[in-house]
């Protein structure tokens, strides 16, 4: 299980925001840490197994990024990582207490993350339809994150079919609902699909998000999320495709503040009085008390009876137990009446 208590894995999408820098990458996790996320998020991918040479930037990567140089395989060589690099990350994720993570985007660049003993594998949306790389995943025994943009629920199904064959198990696996749109529109993020993928594949559900702010994953987090993933960067003002896209460092720290505080409001689904609530008992419920005067002997009746504050007499629960009784003592109008 990737998730033993019941909290909300939060991950800091570092992505590819550190521009290729490895100081910026530390102080991503520096900032990540320093949050309260509890992952933080990097690429793994070799560039000349991930897009041809002529492939072109998608437009919002045009418009975040150089918008002069439209190779998308000139972008992603300055983003790549080498092992060096990945093995600096991964220690100095552990000396700032915060769990190192990467997405993964061809079998070399898997390799590399099994080489470096990594137990937790992200597969971006970009992946889910990446036959031979599921294939080649099914083999190891690892626990996945797997972001759904673009996917239809049946595309989801028959991937999560792939990953399943050989030895991971769908317990193992935890399924993202995702927009892959960048932003995503408030009106596109479709939030109740949760429920549909809970239903579909009854394993961990949670949510990728490319919303502008905060509000959205919050709210994920209230429908059922077990796992947000959230763009993070140094500055919104940085050369990047994801920058313009991501959250800044008092913007996380807001938003994991809100989770937590959301968490504690989920609660149980047991409906009970809360020992907090009680203290106000007496003041706010009701008792069965004298309408008018009743003289000893009288039968109680609803001429006589009413219900007033404060609750620290006979419960209007035993209204019907009482109405047709006789009175054992004389009562003055708005005493509590006695058993």
């Amino acid at each position: 299980m990737i998730n033993k208590k019941k909290k909300t894995l939060i991950i800091a999408e570092a992505g590819v925001n550190h521009n290729g820098e490895i100081k910026i990458a530390k102080k991503l996790i520096d900032l990540a840490s320093q949050a309260g996320a509890d992952y933080i998020k990097f690429q793994s991918f070799k560039t000349e197994n991930l897009v041809t040479k002529n492939a072109m930037k998608a437009k919002y990567q045009i418009r975040n990024n150089n918008k002069s140089d439209r190779s998308q395989f000139k972008m992603l060589k300055k983003l790549e990582l080498s092992r060096k690099d990945h093995i600096q990350l991964i220690n100095y994720c552990k000396k700032r207490k915060i769990k190192f993570l990467s997405s993964v985007f061809d079998i070399e660049s898997f390799n590399l993350l099994n080489a470096l003993n990594q137990k937790i594998i992200k597969i971006p949306s970009s992946e889910i339809n990446n036959i031979p790389l599921l294939r080649y995943i099914s083999k190891f025994k690892k626990k996945l994150i797997v972001s759904t943009g673009m996917s239809s629920l049946l595309d989801i199904k028959k991937n999560i079919k792939i990953l399943t064959k050989n030895i991971i198990n769908i317990s193992d696996i935890s399924v993202l609902h995702c927009i892959s749109s960048y932003p995503t529109l408030d009106s596109d993020v479709n939030l109740k699909v949760m429920s549909t993928l809970k239903k579909a594949f009854k394993c961990r559900i949670g949510y990728s998000d490319h919303t502008e702010g905060i509000e959205i994953p919050i709210a994920a987090v209230a429908l059922g999320a077990e796992i947000i993933e959230k763009h993070f960067t140094l500055s919104k003002h940085l050369s990047g495709p994801d920058h313009k896209v991501s959250l800044d460092s008092n913007e996380f720290k807001t938003m994991v503040h809100y989770i937590r505080n959301v968490e504690k409001a989920l609660g149980s689904n047991k409906k009970a009085p809360m020992k907090s609530e009680m203290k106000n008992y007496d003041f706010i419920r009701k008792s069965i008390v004298a309408k008018r005067i009743i003289k000893k002997g009288d039968i109680f009746s609803e001429k006589n009876l009413t219900v007033k504050r404060p609750g620290n007499g006979i419960s209007p629960l035993n209204w019907d137990k009482l109405i047709g009784k006789k009175s054992e003592i004389n009562y003055k109008p708005d005493m509590l009446i006695k058993w």
